[in-house]
């Protein structure tokens, strides 16, 4: 199993290159199965979800070949299959995403339910339900989602809540109902007007991606293109992180400061500097940090996948500080870990009291979910001596070369 080692502490300098997100590439690769045209992604990043999907769109019918950071995909016309086995599923929970391409296309799924995962339950009752608004039929049996429609149609659906998932699966799947359709109290994330662009570059007729209210207007069918992935805000914002917490100075180059404003605004209240330039973002610090709470919340509030990272610098800043998880039941695994380190945190509920700064000493400590393995690193960066973080496969699905990332910041850091 693959360890990272980090001799500390560090003090990261210089420039690296956002990659394209995750998040926004799943959801794109997924639009390929509305279409019976090859579609070309660039700015892949190579981690290991992106592999998880490339295989199950393989399942599916849909050829697909790497080239460095670009991926084409290519249906090969077998429209019989509409099967996503729990094998595949499993591994990752936007494997759901094919669930309203393939329902729009070929008029049926079975996709296995995805279950839970390490920071809390993700249910995806609004995805069915709206599904069932657009008319299909859907049950659930021996733990999968079937749902079939002869033609979805178009309709009005609203969010309980914002669902990034759920908003994307009901826009792929109404690109091809028929009418007009018009969901509301939608998740308004980057990724999400992402996926808008591409699939009206493919034909989509789609207003208002990235605001609470979304209008579809169904077309019979959608072509290829070629898409550039936008760059990864969380990414991105886990080096501007680092060099905060290592009072170093990091250009992340290719990266949107309208993305990150969230963090960027709590960054600068701590006592950071920060310089939206041509093509980057620039990040530096050489005073001490100030304790800073933050509230996670949909976008464009603080993103729930920057809280751990966040923490992290906490531990660093002076005075207490709070963060109110809002999103997930189960996302402060990486609070035990942090103490081995000698962080001082109090967890009451969704609470999460820091008390800073600490010095923290290097140890072994075992990563829990993909975002803990990245506050994790950020804290043996600051660490005294060596820090080893265990199971950073868990990284490895939503970061590439990280180790070689920091390496290029000045880091000493061993993939082992």
């Amino acid at each position: 199993m693959n360890q990272f080692h980090i001799e500390g502490p560090n003090r990261v300098t210089g420039t690296i290159e956002a990659g394209g997100a995750k998040n926004a590439t799943l959801p794109a690769m997924a639009a390929s199965l509305l279409t019976d045209e090859p579609l070309e992604l660039r700015r892949v990043p190579r981690v290991r979800d992106i592999r998880t999907m490339a295989r199950l769109l393989t399942h599916l019918g849909v050829d697909n070949e790497a080239d460095d950071e670009v991926v084409r995909l290519c249906p090969t016309g077998a429209e019989d299959l509409d099967d996503a086995p729990y094998e595949l599923v499993k591994e990752m929970r936007a494997s759901v995403l094919v669930l309203g391409p393939l329902l729009a296309r070929r008029g049926r799924a079975r996709v296995s339910l995805p279950g839970g995962c390490a920071i809390g339950v993700r249910p995806i009752d609004q995805h069915l339900a709206g599904l069932e608004a657009l008319g299909a039929e859907v049950a659930l049996e021996h733990g999968y989602v079937t749902a079939q429609a002869r033609q979805l149609t178009g309709a009005r659906y609203r969010f309980g809540m914002p669902t990034v998932g759920g908003t994307e699966n009901l826009i792929m799947a109404a690109t091809l109902a028929r009418g007009t359709t018009r969901l509301e109290n939608c998740a308004r994330e980057p990724e999400i007007v992402d996926l808008a662009e591409l699939l009206n570059a493919m034909g989509a007729r789609i207003k208002g991606a990235g605001q609470e209210t979304v209008e579809i207007e169904g077309v019979e069918t959608l072509s290829g293109t070629a898409h550039t992935i936008i760059p990864d805000r969380i990414e991105a914002g886990t080096y501007l992180v680092a060099a905060a917490m290592t009072s170093g100075d990091v250009t992340v180059a290719g990266s949107r400061a309208a993305d990150l404003a969230p963090l960027l605004e709590k960054l600068a209240e701590a006592g950071c500097r920060f310089e939206q330039l041509e093509d980057g973002i620039h990040l530096s610090r050489d005073g001490e940090l100030r304790a800073r709470d933050i509230v996670t919340a949909p976008h464009p509030g603080f993103p729930t996948d920057l809280q751990a990272q966040y923490m992290a610098l906490m531990t660093q800043a002076e005075g207490v500080s709070t963060i109110c998880e809002t999103v997930f039941e189960n996302r402060f695994q990486h609070v035990p870990e942090l103490g081995r380190m000698g962080a001082k945190i109090e967890i009451d509920g969704s609470y999460a009291r820091v008390y800073g700064p600490s010095p923290l000493s290097g140890a072994k400590v075992m990563a829990t979910d993909l975002r803990a393995s990245a506050c994790l690193v950020l804290a043996g960066l600051a660490a005294d001596g060596q820090t080893v973080v265990d199971r950073i496969y868990h990284l490895d699905r939503g970061y590439e070369r990280m180790e070689q990332k920091l390496t290029t910041l000045g880091a000493r850091v061993e993939r082992v």
